[in-house]
């Protein structure tokens, strides 16, 4: 939606969505972060890669690409894989949440074997990543609400000190801190 009264009302742009399933993105074309450098759109997202049956269930996988935009509304997709599995059992790679600083992209994301974990990523062109998880600082406690699981950050910055939110076990149903 875009505003032409500096946030008082805003109009669609598009009937449909902005990022479509498409050759590049056949199942999952979701869950973007999107940052503006130097008049260029930038967007990491979630891409589906397959569906399998396990379990006699399906199971999704997914990793994070990257695609660009002029204008935040057409986007160019070229298939760029921003964020891969780092192992066998990784299968599930989600919510990117990216910032710029002196130079360096640096990405929190979630990744998931048998349960969601924060990883963390830095790159110089927003583009190549290097995983480095053992940074991110913070695990699974020994018991309590994220005991289980840990995912979904967002981080920001508030009177000079950074902070992370994170979801806790079962997706955030035992709570968020």
């Amino acid at each position: 939606a875009v505003s032409k009264d500096n946030g008082e009302s805003f109009e669609r742009v598009s009937k449909g969505y902005i990022v479509e399933r498409d050759d590049i993105d056949p199942y999952i074309a979701t869950n973007p972060c999107v940052l503006i450098d130097n008049g260029i759109w930038k967007m990491w997202y979630i891409s589906g890669v397959r569906w399998v049956i396990e379990d006699d269930k399906p199971k999704h996988y997914y990793h994070i690409k990257y695609a660009e935009s002029t204008d935040g509304i057409k986007w160019k997709k070229e298939g760029k894989v921003a964020i891969d599995f780092k192992s066998n059992d990784e299968y599930a790679i989600a919510r990117p949440f990216v910032l710029k600083e002196n130079g360096i992209y640096k990405m929190w994301y979630s990744y998931r074997g048998k349960t969601y974990r924060i990883g963390y990523a830095e790159s110089l062109d927003g583009i190549k990543w290097e995983r480095k998880d053992e940074l991110m600082g913070i695990d699974v406690s020994d018991e309590g609400w994220d005991s289980e699981m840990i995912e979904y950050a967002f981080i920001f910055d508030h009177n000079g000190d950074r902070y992370m939110v994170y979801n806790g076990n079962g997706y955030g149903k035992t709570g968020v801190g």
